[in-house]
């Protein structure tokens, strides 16, 4: 496998991380590089496109919050500062920001002014999205924007991570979800990676499409009252989706799991684990003893 052909094996074992374990992946593919400057500059693309995807979340400059880095957060083009591709920003507290997806830090904040015609309903969803995440996820980040020269087009994301490395597990909860007032429709993702790692590697990667029409009491007109009804909107289908999940692990526990193992040893009986040594002894003193009488 030449060098070329390693990147691109790393890249992919990278796009496939867990949650909360890129690093421990990064680490491993650096035994496939043994170069890090070719590493670095070889997975970057990878690294991107799965900090973007992931809804990887980082510290505002200047700020006591996160926000979500995506596709949708991406920074507006401002004349007289450079873009390269790695500028986002907050809508929440008007900051762009460079973003380094090697050490996932933020840097370089610039005051940005967001669009007059959006910003009323845009805040009043941030308002609702956040009084949202706070009743019901214990450490999620929220972020709403609002699509450039649209006024009516908005776009909620919202994330969860709960990484528990000394129980072998963790866990991401992603979602988005586009309102646009001018089609009257809600439309949205719900993505879960759970894995499990525990003598063993077990992973849960599952998604949710949802696409709801809004109704008639919605408008740009009254932000605050129509922002809560989509958010409860969103409250609705995604506990349905939750419920829906604990249904599947249940009957996963009661029936799938069941019928990979057998019920009873080919014996037909069960097996008392407290004499385990027991047998293993007796059997020896077995062999033994038959040793014995044949000399």
């Amino acid at each position: 496998m030449d060098a070329e052909e390693r990147i691109v094996a790393a890249s992919k074992f990278l796009l496939q991380s867990p949650p909360g374990q890129i690093n421990d992946v990064l680490n491993d593919v650096r035994n496939i590089i043994s170069d890090d400057e070719s590493l670095q500059t070889g997975v970057l693309p990878a690294l991107i496109e799965y900090n973007v995807t992931q809804f990887i979340t980082v510290d505002v400059p200047g700020h006591q919050h996160q926000t979500i880095v995506s596709e949708a957060a991406r920074a507006p083009q401002e004349e007289g500062v450079e873009d390269d591709g790695d500028r986002f920003w907050d809508p929440r507290s008007r900051t762009s920001f460079r973003f380094d997806h090697l050490s996932l830090e933020a840097s370089e904040p610039i005051p940005i002014d967001p669009d007059s015609d959006s910003e009323p309903f845009r805040a009043a969803l941030e308002n609702a999205t956040l009084s949202y995440i706070s009743a019901h996820f214990h450490s999620g980040v929220g972020a709403v924007f609002s699509i450039p020269g649209n006024a009516s087009q908005f776009i909620v994301q919202i994330v969860a991570n709960k990484y528990n490395p000394s129980n072998f597990w963790s866990g991401r909860w992603r979602s988005e979800y586009t309102i646009n007032l001018e089609e009257r429709k809600l439309e949205g993702r719900i993505h879960v990676n759970v894995h499990y790692y525990e003598q063993g590697n077990v992973q849960l990667s599952t998604t949710h499409n949802i696409s709801l029409p809004l109704p008639p009491a919605i408008s740009a007109s009254s932000a605050s009252a129509s922002a809560s009804k989509v958010l409860a909107l969103i409250e609705t289908e995604e506990s349905k989706y939750q419920s829906s999940l604990n249904d599947a692990y249940q009957e996963m526990s009661e029936k799938t799991f069941k019928g990979l193992r057998r019920a009873l040893p080919i014996t037909r009986s069960k097996l008392d684990w407290d004499k385990v040594l027991g047998y293993k002894l007796g059997a020896e003193l077995t062999a033994n003893k038959s040793a014995f009488g044949a000399s």
